[in-house]
């Protein structure tokens, strides 16, 4: 009889320390992966209001989620990801086919101009697939001088952001703070070096 019951308390220690184990072990990875933009809802909510006139078509996001995963070329050709890139980032999708894509360009190069340092840059990414080398001399042709060159040849971001966002056409732009979080999607062109547009920036910067 002893025996047996030592035989049941140690039965039951075990069963009570596995179990601890998985709450703690549940409690981890629920509670470290349940709100990893908490963080940046502040920042949304500030420029929440700002979505207006020009940049009125932004979708703030009412709690941010973290960006998609990019991979792309960075200006020199290299292999580099969105996450490579530091501070506020204004992530435009443009190709050369698209008429309202190289309409916008501009306003995205005075806006880099403008705002742009160490934390805010204007990650604009070409998503041609052939003819690789015309897209950089467009850029060229039509004075795009301060944006850094982002290419994806190979296909890969442009489904990834579509698949994020549900958006279907280009430009498409995300705005993504220092902690990896996207702030808001534009689905369609604006004037992002206009007044409304410098604001909102200035805003999710913590700027006044």
């Amino acid at each position: 009889m002893p025996g047996r019951t030592a035989a049941l308390t140690a039965g039951a220690v075990l069963v009570a320390a596995l179990g601890a184990g998985l709450a703690v072990y549940g409690t981890g990875s629920t509670g470290g992966n349940s709100a990893p933009c908490a963080g940046s809802a502040a920042a949304a909510a500030r420029i929440a209001p700002l979505a207006r006139g020009a940049v009125a078509a932004l979708e703030v996001a009412s709690a941010p989620v973290p960006a998609p995963a990019l991979a792309f070329k960075g200006p020199d050709g290299s292999e580099t990801t969105l996450a490579a890139v530091t501070g506020l980032r204004l992530v435009n999708l443009w190709a050369t086919w698209c008429a309202p894509c190289k309409a916008e360009m501009p306003a995205l190069d005075r806006l880099q101009a403008r705002l742009g340092g160490a934390d805010f840059s204007v990650v604009a990414i070409n998503v041609d697939t052939r003819n690789l080398d015309v897209p950089p001399t467009w850029l060229k042709q039509n004075g795009i001088a301060r944006l850094a060159y982002y290419a994806d040849p190979g296909g890969r971001v442009l489904p990834a952001i579509q698949k994020a966002t549900g958006s279907l056409g280009l430009p498409t732009t995300l705005l993504v703070d220092g902690h990896g979080c996207t702030l808001g999607v534009m689905k369609g062109p604006a004037e992002w070096d206009g007044a409304d547009g410098i604001k909102l920036i200035a805003a999710a910067l913590g700027r006044d």
